[in-house]
C-alpha cells in the first residue's frame, strides 16, 4: 500500500520535517509560562484564605474566653444570692451549691466579717459545729499559717469547696493580706463583683497557684443596703487564669493559635496573667481585643503558632515543581512520539515491501486450512459467494444435514437450507425495526445492530431427508486483502439435545415457581462458600415480600439480606448460622429485619444444612413473617403487668423490677429506695362521691405524681388505693427529699369533684442483706406511722 503524499502536521502547525528537539523546547517554554501564571494566583489565593481562616479561629478563642469571664461571673453571683435568699447557710449546703460550680475554677469560699469583739465566740462556735482546731490565722513571711494579729476586723475562710489536692484554707484571714483586703473593699464599695490583681493564691496546685480572686459582697434582706454599710461576709472564687483558659483547648503540639492575657488594670503594669505554651510565630497575623472581668481590663492577644502554619502550609512550591516536572515530561514525550513518529515512518515502507513478499506464502496455505475444515465433523462450516451460492461444504455439514460436498458446492444456496417460514418472519421483522426492506435471502446476514460484531442465532435447517434440525449459526461476511466483500461465512452447531435439556430444566423450574407462590413466605437454598462468601442459589418469590428485595440480587451475594436484620440481632444470626455450619445442626432463629416501605418486621427462619464437597455448606430452608404474632404476644405481655384502672404498672410488674434491682444491687452494691403512699379516707370518698368518683381520684393521683417522677423510678398500684414507688440509685434523704415533692404536688392539686386528696408517705431504703419482704414491711411501717401521725405527711425512714 502506497504512503500518503501529503502528511498531516504535528500540532496542527508544525511540519514533521521540523527536528523534535525545536518541538521539545517550544513545549517546554509555555509550561514554563502557564506554570509561572498559575503559581502568582495561588499564591495570592493562599494569602487571602491564611488571613480568613486566622481571623475565623481568633474570633472563635475570643468569644470562648469572653464566655468563661461570663461564666465566672455568673456562678459567683448565683453563690452570692444563695446566701441572700437563705435564713442560715450550713457548711453541708454550701458544699451541695458549691461543689457542681468548680468546673475551671479552683475554689469557692464564703468569708463572713467578724469583728475583734466577736472573734474569740466566733472561733468557739465553729468548733462545735465541728471543726476543732479551727481558728483565725494569716500567712508569715515563711509562707507559714499562724494567728491572725490583733485587727479591726477579719475576713476569715469559713466554708471552701476546692478541687485543689492541698484542701482549703480554713480560718486564713482574707484582711491579713493588703491585695486581698483591697479587693474586698472593691467589692464592698462597688456592692457587687470586684476581681484581685494578679496574686500568688493559697493552698492551690504550684502549676495553677499564680491567679486572681473574685469576691462579692453577701448582704442580707435586712441589712443597710448602702455600700458603707457593713456587708454580712463575702463569697469568693479563686480563679487560675491558665486552668480557665486552657480547659478544654488542644494540645499544645496541635493548637493553631498562641494566646496571651495582659492585666490593663495596673497603670504602667502589663503583667501577663496566662501565655500559652506554644510560642507564636514570626507572621504578619495578629489579633488583639480587650476583655473585662468584674471591675478590670484584660488584653487579649492571640498570634498563630507553628501548627497553624502547619495546617496551612501554601502548596506553591509544590505547585512549582509539579508544574515544571509535568512541562519537562510533555516535552520530553513530544520529543519521543515525533521521532517515533519520522521513524515509524520510515518502517511503514519497509514493512510493506516484506507484507507483500509473505502474501504468496499465504495462498499456499490455502490447502492447509481446506483440510483443516473437513476435519472438524462435530461443526458444519459453510462458506458462499455474494449470490450465496455454496463453495464451501466440510465434513462436519455432510455428517449434519446429509449432502454431499458434490451436491451442495455450486448447486445449493445457503438460504435453500433454512426454513421458509422462519426466513420470512425474520426479514419481515427486520423491515420492520429499520425501515427499509430487507430481501429473504440477507435476512440471515444482517447483523442486528447493522455494526459492530457478529453473534450467533438459533435457525432451523432443514436436511436432505426433509427432517428439520435446530443449530446456532454465527454468519460472518468474508472480506478479501483490499478488504472487500466476497461472499460470507456460516458456522452451525447442532442444539437439538441441548434444548430438549433447557425444555425441561425450564418446565421444572415453571412447576418450582408455582408451588412457592402459594406458600406463604419465603422457600430458599442458602450458600455459605469456603473463603466466607454468601449467596442465595435459589429464592423464591415470597423472598420478595420478606426482605423487600430482588431475588436476583440475593444470587450474586447475600449481604443486601444481614442489611436488612436488625442492628440489635445480626451478630446473633450469624453467630447461629456459623454454629450450624461447623456442626451441621439445624437451624432455626427469630430475629427483626427493618424494611424500607413495612419497617420493623418479625422473622421466623429455619433450614436443614449439608456439606458441600468444595468445604462450603448448603442450607434449604424456609422463612416466615411472625409479625403479627409477636405483637400479640407484646400486648399480652403489657395487659399483664399494667394496672387496668389507672394504666401504670401493676403489682407483679413492681415485684419483677425489685427482684431485678436487688440481684444489680447485691452483684455490684449502689442505693435503692422505695416511697410507699395510702390515700387518706378513700373509703370515705367512695362512700360520699361513689366508686366511679373514686376511681376517677386514683387516676388523677396517678396522673400528678407520674408527672413529677423521674424516667428511672418506677410507679405501681399495689392495690386498692396503695402505690409504691421504686427509687433506683437512691439513697433514703434523696427519696424522702423525693416523697416530699410528691407530697406537695399531690396536696396542692384538687381533684374535682372531691377537692384537694391526700396521702400518706413511708419511705425505706435497701439495706445490704435486706430481702425484698424486709424492705416493703419497713415502708409500709412508715406509711402507718404517718396515718397514726394525723394522716397527710411524709414519714422519714424508720430503723
Amino acid at each position: 500500500m502506497p504512503l500518503h503524499v501529503v502528511r498531516p502536521k504535528i500540532l496542527g502547525f508544525i511540519s514533521e520535517d521540523v527536528s523534535a528537539w525545536l518541538v521539545a523546547v517550544l513545549v517546554l517554554l509555555a509550561g514554563s509560562i502557564l506554570t509561572g501564571l498559575l503559581a502568582w494566583s495561588t499564591y495570592n489565593l493562599n494569602q487571602q484564605q491564611l488571613r480568613q481562616r486566622f481571623q475565623l479561629l481568633a474570633s472563635e478563642r475570643y468569644s470562648r474566653i469572653e464566655e468563661r469571664f461570663q461564666d465566672q461571673e455568673q456562678r459567683l453571683d448565683g453563690l452570692r444570692r444563695f446566701f441572700v435568699n437563705s435564713d442560715h447557710v450550713t457548711r453541708y449546703d454550701f458544699e451541695g451549691y458549691a461543689k457542681p460550680l468548680l468546673r475551671r475554677t479552683q475554689a469557692y469560699a464564703f468569708a463572713p466579717l467578724v469583728s475583734r469583739a466577736q472573734r474569740a465566740d466566733f472561733e468557739q462556735a465553729v468548733r462545735r459545729e465541728g471543726q476543732p482546731g479551727f481558728a483565725i490565722v494569716q500567712l508569715n513571711a515563711a509562707g507559714q499559717m499562724e494567728p491572725a494579729g490583733d485587727q479591726d476586723d477579719y475576713a476569715p475562710v469559713l466554708y471552701s469547696q476546692t478541687q485543689s489536692p492541698l484542701g482549703s484554707p480554713l480560718g486564713y484571714d482574707l484582711l491579713a493580706q493588703p491585695l486581698r483586703r483591697a479587693t474586698l473593699e472593691r467589692a464592698r464599695v462597688l456592692n457587687g463583683l470586684a476581681v484581685s490583681p494578679p496574686m500568688h493564691l493559697v493552698a492551690v496546685d504550684p502549676a495553677y497557684a499564680r491567679g486572681v480572686l473574685l469576691a462579692a459582697p453577701v448582704r442580707r434582706a435586712q441589712d443597710d443596703p448602702s455600700p458603707q454599710a457593713r456587708p454580712y461576709g463575702f463569697v469568693l472564687a479563686v480563679i487560675s487564669l491558665r486552668q480557665l483558659v486552657a480547659d478544654g483547648l488542644p494540645a499544645s503540639a496541635s493548637d493553631n493559635l498562641s494566646v496571651r492575657i495582659l492585666d490593663l488594670s495596673t497603670e504602667g503594669q502589663h503583667e501577663v496573667l496566662y501565655e500559652s505554651n506554644n510560642l507564636p510565630v514570626t507572621s504578619h497575623l495578629g489579633a488583639s481585643r480587650l476583655l473585662r472581668l468584674a471591675d478590670r481590663d484584660y488584653q487579649v492577644e492571640i498570634r498563630p503558632s507553628a501548627a497553624f502554619l502547619h495546617a496551612n502550609h501554601s502548596s506553591l512550591t509544590s505547585l512549582v515543581i509539579l508544574g515544571s516536572l509535568l512541562s519537562l515530561l510533555l516535552s520530553a514525550l513530544l520529543y519521543v512520539l515525533v521521532s517515533q513518529r519520522q521513524r515509524a515512518l520510515a518502517l511503514v515502507e519497509q514493512r510493506t515491501r516484506e507484507l507483500r513478499s509473505r502474501e504468496q506464502e499465504l495462498r499456499g496455505t490455502h490447502s492447509q486450512l481446506r483440510s483443516v475444515l473437513n476435519a472438524a465433523t462435530q461443526v458444519a462450516i459453510i462458506a458462499t459467494d455474494l449470490r450465496g451460492v455454496i463453495s464451501t461444504f466440510n465434513a462436519g455439514a455432510e455428517q449434519m444435514l446429509g449432502y454431499r460436498s458434490s451436491e451442495a458446492v455450486g448447486h445449493l444456496t445457503l438460504e435453500s437450507l433454512h426454513l421458509p417460514q422462519e426466513l420470512e418472519a425474520w426479514a419481515h421483522s427486520l423491515s420492520q425495526r429499520y425501515g427499509k426492506p430487507i430481501e429473504v435471502s440477507r435476512a440471515m446476514l444482517v447483523e442486528e445492530g447493522m455494526a459492530g460484531g457478529h453473534e450467533a442465532r438459533e435457525w432451523t435447517l432443514v436436511r436432505r431427508d426433509g427432517s428439520h434440525l435446530q443449530v446456532n449459526m454465527l454468519a460472518t461476511p468474508v472480506l478479501d486483502d483490499q478488504g472487500l466483500w466476497i461472499g460470507h461465512l456460516a458456522i452451525c452447531i447442532d442444539i437439538t439435545e441441548r434444548k430438549r435439556v433447557h425444555e425441561a430444566l425450564a418446565a421444572r423450574d415453571r412447576l418450582l415457581k408455582k408451588l412457592s407462590a402459594h406458600v406463604p413466605g419465603g422457600i430458599y437454598q442458602f450458600k455459605l462458600d469456603a473463603d466466607g462468601h454468601a449467596s442465595f442459589t435459589y429464592a423464591s418469590d415470597g423472598i420478595r415480600e420478606i426482605y423487600e428485595i430482588e431475588p436476583q440480587v440475593l444470587q450474586e451475594n447475600a449481604a443486601a439480606v444481614f442489611e436488612r436484620i436488625h442492628p440489635e440481632d445480626v451478630q446473633r444470626v450469624r453467630e447461629s448460622i456459623r454454629i450450624s455450619a461447623q456442626q451441621l445442626s439445624p437451624w432455626r432463629e427469630e430475629y427483626r429485619v427493618c424494611l424500607p416501605q413495612r419497617g420493623l418486621r418479625w422473622m421466623r427462619g429455619a433450614a436443614t444444612p449439608e456439606s458441600l464437597s468444595g468445604g462450603g455448606v448448603l442450607w434449604h430452608g424456609y422463612i416466615s413473617d411472625i409479625s403479627d404474632l409477636k405483637r400479640v404476644e407484646e400486648e399480652l405481655r403489657a395487659l399483664s403487668v399494667t394496672d387496668s384502672l389507672t394504666g401504670i404498672h401493676n403489682r407483679r410488674y413492681f415485684q419483677e423490677q425489685l427482684q431485678n434491682e436487688m440481684q444489680r444491687l447485691e452483684r455490684g452494691g449502689g442505693e435503692m429506695a422505695v416511697i410507699m403512699l395510702d390515700v387518706d379516707h378513700f373509703k370515705r370518698i367512695n362512700d360520699q362521691y361513689g366508686h366511679g368518683v373514686g376511681d376517677q381520684v386514683l387516676r388523677g393521683l396517678c396522673e400528678r405524681i407520674g408527672r413529677r417522677l423521674r424516667r428511672t423510678d418506677v410507679f405501681c398500684r399495689l392495690g386498692g388505693e396503695e402505690f409504691m414507688v421504686l427509687c433506683r440509685d437512691t439513697n433514703a434523704r434523696q427519696a424522702l427529699v423525693l416523697a416530699e415533692e410528691l407530697w406537695q404536688g399531690l396536696r396542692s392539686s384538687p381533684i374535682a369533684p372531691v377537692g384537694r386528696v391526700t396521702a400518706s408517705f413511708g419511705v425505706a431504703s435497701w439495706r445490704e442483706g435486706e430481702g425484698a419482704d424486709g424492705l416493703l414491711l419497713r415502708a409500709d411501717s412508715g406509711v402507718y406511722a404517718a396515718k397514726q401521725a394525723g394522716r397527710d405527711r411524709v414519714q422519714a425512714e424508720l430503723p
